[in-house]
């Protein structure tokens, strides 16, 4: 979970645009809509959703193990490469 108020608040609005896009596909299928326009809103709310996993837990990497990985890592470029390898996983 990020922490610091401005990364919580980030975290914060961005669940709230993904709520918002959930309930525009709901409308979207309560009103029978066409298919390819709600398949391509739900590609994007699981972008949106796989960025935002990816953000809290490049934020829970460097909170809970840069301590123990800076005893073995002078500079830290450990953590950056756990969470460059991490991320990469969500694209």
């Amino acid at each position: 979970m990020p922490h610091s108020p401005e990364d919580k608040k980030r975290a914060l609005n961005r669940i709230k645009r993904i709520q918002g896009q959930c309930e525009g596909i709901q409308r979207s299928l309560e009103a029978g809509a066409d298919c390819a326009p709600i398949l391509m809103q739900m590609a994007a709310v699981r972008g949106a959703m796989n960025s935002l996993m990816a953000e809290i837990l490049d934020s829970y990497i460097r909170e809970e193990f840069a301590g123990k990985l800076r005893e073995e890592s002078e500079n830290g470029a450990d953590i950056d490469e756990l969470a460059k390898l991490v991320r990469s996983y969500f694209k």
